[in-house]
Parts: C-alpha cells; sequence; structure tokens
C-alpha cells in the first residue's frame, strides 16, 4: 500500500493526486512512449524547515535529455522549477519519492513521436528502503539486457522496462531478492533497477557504458567517491564468472541507494565489505548534507507556506 503525496502536477497545474486521471486511450499506455526520472526527498536532519534533494540538476538534466528520445523539448529548469514546487505545495515530512514522468499524451493508436501531442506530470510517495539495506540475493536472469542499438539506453523510456519487470517477477518467483541482467555479448549489465558494482583485489569494477548499462547518476557518484577517497576505480566488461567471486557485490539507484549483494545463484558472498560500507556511509552523510565538500551536491528546498 503506497502513501501518496496529496498533490500532483498535471496537464501544466497543480491538482489532488486523487484528480489527475489518465484516458485508457492514451498514446503512452499503449507503445511505451515515455520517460522518467526518480528522485529522494529527505526532511534535512539539522533544519525542519526544509527539504534535502540529492543532485537535482542532474536528475533534471537526464528526463530532459530523455524527453528528446521523444522528440519532446522539455527544459531541465522547468522540471526542476515545477519540482521545487510541486514541494512546497505538498510539504512532506517524510521521506520520500519523486516520480516526474514524460509521455506521449494523445489518445490514437498509431506508433509515432511526430505529429503528436507531448506532456509531463509529477507525482510522489512516502519511501522508506526500497531494498533490505543488510544485504539482497540475486538470480542471473534468463532475459538479456536489451542493447542501445534497438532502444536509446542513455534515456529512461519507460518501454524498456518490460524486461526489467520480467526479471524481477523470474527472480522473486524463484526465491531471490532480485536480478541481474547480462547483455546480448553475455556481460554483466545491471540489475532490473539499478547498477552494479564488484570489488576485486581492492579495486572498484563497474560495467562501462557500452555494457548496454543505464548512465544512473547514483552510479556516477560512487564513481567520483571513491576517486575522492583513494579507491582504485575499474570501468570494463565484467564476465558472469568474475562476479560470482569478487570480494564484494553491491547494486546502486536512487532507490536502492547502495545494497549490498549477499548471495547470487548459489554462491555465498564474503560478509566483510569494506569498500562498500566505506561508501554507504559516505553517500548517506553526503545526503544528510553532513558532509561540507560534497555540498554542491545537495539541494536543499524550503518548505514555506503552501502557495
Amino acid at each position: 500500500m503506497h502513501n501518496f503525496l496529496p498533490i500532483a502536477y498535471f496537464e501544466n497545474q497543480f491538482i489532488p493526486f486523487a484528480e489527475a486521471k489518465l484516458s485508457i486511450a492514451t498514446h503512452a499506455l499503449h507503445y511505451g512512449t515515455g520517460a522518467f526520472g526518480g528522485l529522494r526527498g529527505i526532511p534535512d536532519p539539522q533544519n525542519s524547515a526544509q527539504i534535502l534533494l540529492f543532485r537535482l540538476d542532474r536528475h533534471c538534466l537526464r528526463l530532459s535529455q530523455s524527453a528528446r528520445f521523444l522528440h519532446f523539448d522539455l527544459p531541465a529548469d522547468k522540471i526542476e522549477h515545477t519540482i521545487r514546487e510541486f514541494i512546497q505545495k505538498n510539504q512532506p515530512q517524510t521521506s520520500f519519492y519523486i516520480r516526474p514522468f514524460v509521455y506521449t499524451s494523445d489518445l490514437g493508436i498509431a506508433p509515432r513521436l511526430h505529429n503528436i501531442e507531448k506532456n509531463f506530470f509529477v507525482y510522489g510517495l512516502e519511501l522508506d528502503d526500497y531494498l533490505p539495506p543488510d544485504g539482497v540475493s540475486c538470480r542471473l536472469s534468463s532475459w538479456c539486457r536489451q542493447a542501445d542499438l534497438s532502444l536509446p539506453l542513455r534515456g529512461k523510456i519507460s518501454g524498456a522496462y518490460i524486461t526489467s519487470s520480467l526479471a524481477k517477477t523470474e527472480a522473486v518467483a524463484s526465491g531471490f531478492d532480485e536480478a541481474i541482467l547480462m547483455n546480448s555479448q553475455g556481460k554483466v549489465s545491471e540489475a532490473s533497477g539499478m547498477n552494479i558494482f564488484i570489488v576485486r583485489q581492492g579495486k572498484l569494477i563497474a560495467p562501462s557504458f557500452e555494457q548496454d548499462i543505464l548512465e544512473g547518476i547514483t552510479r556516477d557518484t560512487i564513481l567520483q567517491l571513491a576517486q575522492d577517497m583513494g579507491i582504485t576505480v575499474v570501468e570494463r566488461p565484467v564476465d558472469k564468472s568474475e562476479l560470482l567471486i569478487a570480494e564484494e557485490v553491491f547494486l546502486s539507484g536512487t532507490a536502492a541507494k547502495i545494497t549490498p549483494v549477499k548471495q547470487i545463484e548459489n554462491y555465498q558472498t564474503p560478509l566483510e565489505r569494506p569498500i562498500t560500507e566505506m561508501l554507504r556511509h559516505k553517500l548517506t552523510a553526503i545526503t544528510e548534507n553532513r558532509d561540507p565538500q560534497y555540498q554542491h551536491w545537495v539541494f536543499p528546498i524550503p518548505l514555506t507556506a503552501k502557495l
């Protein structure tokens, strides 16, 4: 049961969430011609009069770029302004998740992106931990991650997430928490909605962009933090066998944050995860605005009176 924030942005206005309705003939519903973003918001532990958003500018830029794949010109600054106002309208008092979404809003049946209306909405819901923070079990999915040759994987295109949905359900039905997808070349790509990292011989290794991964914002954050902390970072292809013998494995994403992987198929990962824990503690401190070095990544949004 989700607790949705009471106000949504829909069709260029703020209205009660319960009144934001789409027609069953909406084009994007039929063809997956939408793109979405996702941001976490938390009450500022040091100032109850404001909300903290992590890397708001980067999230808005990525959604704006995703919209371009739909032939929709949606400037990043418009997205940011809408999200700021969305927070002030809702006055959230607990941790929450924001879902901005761009889509083809016409009522029609022809699959196309030209000569068709596009639109943009924002809603939110209360959200604590998306995955168990003590670690998850994963299976290697029988489903293959799509290739950028057939889908624009640098965008969060909604239609692409059928594969994620199939993989996630397959994993849970098999007794696991999460799925890890390989790409068409048999290399490790990502989880159902998260990027993946491994540690070998003290080095942090991440599948590189040509492995058909999403350009994750949390992924980018972790790579920068690791370099700043003196950890050797390598972006390259990762084999299945290397995944199974890694010293540490973890998933990353806006919802998942940093989540350790404790089991892959019938292989247990080591209990000691020094690099994972170092990065997790660092990321938590930054998102709570307790690390002056990275304050430029944190966007305080004042909870002014409802507009």
